[in-house]
Order: structure tokens, then C-alpha cells, then sequence
């Protein structure tokens, strides 16, 4: 097999800025697509709720179902030139660009016209979206390295997503949507630049030709991918719920849209803030216990927001800082640990794609059922945008703070039992 030299990981910020900048604009896109969007087309174009979940569940799901291929064309590419990953790089740069602004700037203002304009752009826009993420984070897994050199490699990569998000979260409220979409181009483009003079992983063609088709299923074939996938997959939902219904709970619950800004930065700025401890804690406990830490965090901060009413802005305040230092586990850890299984199933170099694509594919199929299953509900439960009723309220209270915290403790069980306890188990 041919190897083309990798440009290694010194671990200096310049390599950190080069490698994770792109993370930057592909935070700053996400948020307002699986946070803002709704309640934008909600309030703005009286798109009603259900509706409005169900296009977003069905874009999503598309895009969920698009992300393994789209990894095995990312191993592809990886396994040619490098040019020909940041050619495509700049391409599903382009058309993500052109997507977002498209989305928040209709030709029109309602009626079915509306939503066929916003399913074809929330369809390009998550599948450009989807590419440079697979990209990126396969790029990261190549590099390889130990447990601490993989945590800080992805903490790079999120903590910078999580400046990203800080921005978009205070972006849209202080400069308008329009100032915030040719930010997001700018700062997209500086980040594909940057990608193309980062540390380079090796090349490695593949040792000879496979169907397609094997080559997506393998990493569902790796038993320790499946138990951590799964996982991931109870955590990532308890999380999404939360994101998507959080701009409600501001509103209606605690009657405070003008603290948005505030709460949404304090709750970012503790995540990008906790990444080097995380990565502290790795080295002394370990990945996946340091997760778990992290989990419990995010527990005792939502069970304490279930008991916050209107006016309650301080104490949110601090609800938010404690459950973005646990969005800093989320983000930084379980892609480390994903790095570990690629290297000891002996894929690194030729699977990262695939393995990422099923990751990706975990991400949207969390987020798509929190948007088509948590909005309905509310729906059905009586709940609508600027409710003060107390039945609505509290089936909004529930749906934002205590299933998620169901959630999490079924993911920490996970965690325990199936992955620190057996660790023989996480072996391929």
C-alpha cells in the first residue's frame, strides 16, 4: 500500500487555529438552523408548529439517511490528493453560503410556495453542510495520536465551534439576519482556506477496490462503533430536545427575550471555556469517565431549571453556565473516543469517512426527532409560541428540562455498564 507523508500534528496553536478554524462557521451555521429557523418561521411567516416539524423532520432525515454515502466519498477522497478534498471542500463552501442566505431571505412571505422554497434550501443546505463536516472531522481522525492528543485535536476543532456558536447566538439579535449571513460567509471561506495549510493526514489508498457498499457497512460491523453509537445516540437526543425547544422556554416560561443574548453566551462561552479542562480531566481519568462526569452535570443543571418560573433570570444565567461546561464533554469527548475505535479496529487512514458519516447520521436523526416529535407534542398538549397557560407551560417545562434528564441518566447507565466496566468490550 502507498503512503503519501503526512504533515504531523505539532500541537502549537497554529496548528490548532489552521486545523479547527473551519469549525468556527460550521458552529455558526448550525445554530441558527436548528435553534433560530423555527421559531423565525413560526413567528415571522406563521409557519403553525406542526407544520413546521414536520419539514423539519423530513429535511433532516434526508440529510441523515445522505451522511454514510457521503463518508464513503469523503474516505474516496482522501484516498486520490488532497487537492481534491479541499476542491470539494470549497464547493459544499460555496453552496452552503448560498443555502443559508436563501433560507432567512424568502422570495415570499407564506403559503405552500414558502415551504417548498424552505425544503429545497434546508435539502442543500444541510448536504453541503454535511460534507464539510464529515470532511473535517475525518480529516482530524486521520491525524491520529493518543487519547490526549485525539481530545485536544476535536477540542480544537469544537472549542472553536462553540466561539462560532457564541457569535450566532448573539449575531442575528445585535446586527439583524443579513449582517449575520455575510459574517457566516466570510469567516466559511477564512476556514476552508485555513483547512488547506493545516497538518495533513497520510494518504492511503485502499490495499484494493471494494463494493461500495462494503465499505459503508463496516464500521456497523465494528461492535465497539455499535455500542458507543448507541450511546451517543440516547445522550445526543436528551441534548437536542433542550436546543430546540430553548428559545420557547425563554420566551414563554421564564419571560425573558430580552436575557436572550445573555443566556445564550454565557451557555457557549462556558462550553468553548471548559474545553481545556476537559481535556485535563481526560489525562487524569480518562475519556469516557470524563464524559460521564459530564453528563452528571448536565443532569443536576436541567433538573434545577424544571423549578424556574418567570423572572428567574440570574438563576437560568447559572443554569447556563453549568450545562455549557457539560456541552464541553459533549462536543470534545465522544469524537475522541470514535478516533480510538477507528485506530483499533485497524481502519485508521481508510474508514474515517464511513465512521463519521454513521456519526453524522446519529447527529441529524437526534436533532430531526427532537424538531418532529418535541413540537407536535407541544402542539397537542396545548402549547403554542407566547402560551401563559399553566398546562402549556408545564408541558413546555417538562419537554425542555425533565426528559432530558431522563435521557441522560439511560445514556450514563449506557456509558457504565456497556464501556468503563467492560472495557474489554470497546475493544474491536
Amino acid at each position: 500500500m502507498t503512503v503519501v507523508a503526512a504533515t504531523a500534528w505539532r500541537g502549537g496553536v497554529g496548528d490548532g487555529l489552521r486545523y479547527g478554524a473551519l469549525g468556527l462557521p460550521l458552529a455558526f451555521v448550525a445554530l441558527p438552523l436548528y435553534v433560530v429557523l423555527p421559531n423565525h418561521y413560526a413567528s415571522a411567516y406563521g409557519v403553525p408548529l406542526a407544520t413546521l416539524g414536520a419539514l423539519l423532520l423530513g429535511a433532516r432525515l434526508l440529510d441523515a439517511v445522505a451522511d454514510p454515502l457521503i463518508g464513503s466519498a469523503v474516505d474516496r477522497w482522501f484516498q486520490r490528493a488532497i487537492g481534491r478534498v479541499i476542491a470539494f471542500a470549497v464547493l459544499a463552501a460555496v453552496l452552503l453560503a448560498i443555502g443559508f442566505r436563501g433560507l432567512f431571505f424568502p422570495p415570499m412571505t407564506g403559503g405552500t410556495a414558502l415551504l417548498w422554497w424552505c425544503g429545497a434550501l434546508l435539502a442543500l443546505t444541510y448536504l453541503s453542510y454535511s460534507v464539510l463536516s464529515v470532511l473535517h472531522q475525518a480529516w482530524g481522525a486521520r491525524l491520529g495520536g493518543a487519547e490526549d492528543q485525539r481530545a485536544r485535536i476535536v477540542s480544537w476543532r469544537e472549542g472553536l465551534a462553540l466561539v462560532g456558536v457564541l457569535v450566532a447566538s448573539v449575531l442575528p439579535s445585535l446586527a439583524g439576519l443579513g449582517v449575520s449571513t455575510a459574517v457566516f460567509a466570510v469567516t466559511l471561506a477564512v476556514g476552508v482556506a485555513l483547512l488547506a495549510r493545516a497538518p495533513r493526514p497520510a494518504l492511503a489508498p485502499a490495499a484494493a477496490p471494494r463494493r461500495w457498499q462494503a465499505v459503508l457497512a463496516q464500521p456497523l460491523h465494528t461492535p465497539a462503533f455499535r455500542r458507543l453509537l448507541a450511546i451517543y445516540l440516547v445522550n445526543g437526543i436528551a441534548s437536542a430536545v433542550p436546543a430546540t425547544l430553548v428559545l420557547f422556554f425563554i420566551r414563554d416560561r421564564l419571560q425573558a427575550p430580552t436575557w436572550e443574548p445573555v443566556f445564550l453566551a454565557s451557555y457557549f462561552a462556558a462550553g468553548a471555556l471548559s474545553m481545556p479542562l476537559w481535556v485535563r480531566a481526560v489525562a487524569r481519568i480518562g475519556l469516557a469517565r470524563a464524559w460521564l462526569a459530564g453528563m452528571a452535570l448536565a443532569v443536576a443543571a436541567f433538573v434545577w431549571a424544571a423549578a424556574l418560573g418567570a423572572g428567574d433570570t440570574l438563576a437560568f444565567v447559572a443554569v447556563c453556565v453549568a450545562s455549557g461546561v457539560a456541552l464541553g464533554a459533549d462536543l470534545a469527548l465522544p469524537g475522541a473516543l470514535l478516533a480510538g475505535v477507528i485506530q483499533r479496529a485497524g481502519h485508521g487512514g481508510r474508514l474515517e469517512g464511513a465512521y463519521f458519516g454513521w456519526w453524522n447520521f446519529a447527529t441529524k436523526l437526534n436533532l430531526a426527532l427532537a424538531a418532529g416529535i418535541a413540537l407536535p407534542l407541544l402542539a397537542a398538549f396545548g402549547y403554542a409560541p407566547g402560551s401563559r397557560d399553566a398546562e402549556a407551560l408545564t408541558a413546555l417545562t417538562l419537554a425542555y428540562c425533565l426528559l432530558p434528564c431522563v435521557l441522560k441518566l439511560i445514556a450514563a447507565a449506557l456509558l457504565w455498564a456497556r464501556w468503563i466496566r467492560h472495557p474489554e468490550e470497546t475493544s474491536p
